[in-house]
């Protein structure tokens, strides 16, 4: 199955892409296919030597654009550019629409496997023996960066009265049936003296996997408030910031009086600590009162003086009282 398939058809709209890139309906698809395909033979029978790769066709806005891949642009081009010239007007020749030509160089040619297959058409046509030329080619494309090369030859070969296919490879690996493996095909025949040879080459370049997407940072939508709104919160935070000033302004005021009645006596302390009561408009600041401490020590000095008067006063009445008694005595 993997054999009779063709490698680019099966890939088409997956890795790969058309080669023609044009949409028409009817009667004009019918025409502008058939112009394709008399411009690719064209240019194919008049740059044969120019190791041509592929070839792309764009149609828009009246203009046919034909990118030309090769691996020899010095040859596409001429000398200032003359050959380039030429082949544009013919081929505008063959069609109704403005014909552009853009020549690109083919990136890697030694691992390009239609490149590879030309190579060896034309060695067989010079005598060269073709399992010499296959083994060279796999190794070459394998040396420079292949992962799986694979080689068929059909026809008479060497000469020989009956045709027969000769393989070589596959070297490495060359997955037909992975969609995502990148496996070029490429196609040459062998112009000989006994008949026509065909060279076949499968060249696998890696698998190509779908680009990972990126990850997006989270958008944070700013949550916008009604005008209407906005008003009734500003005041409320004016009202919420005057508060703490007036609840400081009124322990401010309560903290000063208290200070003063620490050395004052404790009928001032009484009236001084009714002035500066909280009002009944404002319940929930609670004033410090001053507890009547001052009398307390006061009245317990006074009686522990009486207490040693008393004391020292009955010291002395029984001192005299001895000394009358010694003085009775003697």
């Amino acid at each position: 199955m993997g054999q009779k398939v063709h490698p680019y058809g099966f890939r088409l709209g997956i890795i790969r892409q058309c080669k023609s890139r044009w949409f028409a309906e009817g009667q004009q698809y019918r025409d502008y296919l058939i112009e394709d395909m008399k411009m690719r033979n064209h240019i194919k029978n008049m740059l044969n030597d120019a190791s041509i790769s592929d070839m792309i066709i764009e149609r828009a806005a009246g203009t046919v654009t034909i990118t030309i891949q090769t691996a020899k642009p010095g040859i596409v081009i001429g000398r200032a550019g003359q050959d380039v010239d030429r082949l544009r007007r013919e081929l505008e020749s063959m069609t109704t629409m403005k014909v552009r030509v853009n020549v690109e160089e083919t990136r890697e040619p030694d691992i390009n496997a239609q490149l590879i297959a030309e190579n060896i058409a034309r060695q067989i046509e010079r005598r060269v023996s073709y399992r010499r030329a296959m083994r060279q080619a796999i190794e070459r494309a394998m040396r420079m960066g292949a992962e799986g090369v694979r080689c068929i030859v059909s026809g008479r070969l060497g000469g020989a009265e009956i045709a027969r296919s000769e393989s070589a490879g596959p070297e490495g690996r060359v997955p037909l049936q992975t969609l995502r493996a990148d496996v070029e095909y490429g196609f040459a025949e062998a112009r000989t003296g006994y008949g026509h040879i065909g060279c076949k080459v499968w060249v696998y370049k890696g698998d190509i996997l779908p680009e990972k997407p990126e990850p997006q940072p989270e958008e944070i939508t700013p949550q916008v408030e009604p005008a209407a709104e906005t008003e009734p919160a500003a005041e409320a935070e004016e009202a919420a910031e005057a508060e703490p000033a007036t609840e400081a302004a009124s322990t401010q005021s309560a903290a000063a009086p208290a200070a003063e009645d620490t050395d004052a006596p404790a009928e001032a302390a009484g009236a001084e600590t009714e002035e500066t009561t909280v009002p009944a408009e404002e319940p929930e600041i609670e004033q410090p009162t001053e507890e009547p401490v001052a009398e307390a020590p006061e009245a317990g000095t006074e009686q522990e003086e009486d207490a040693l008067v008393a004391a020292l006063q009955e010291d002395d009445e029984t001192e005299t009282a001895d000394e009358e008694s010694s003085n009775a005595d003697s």
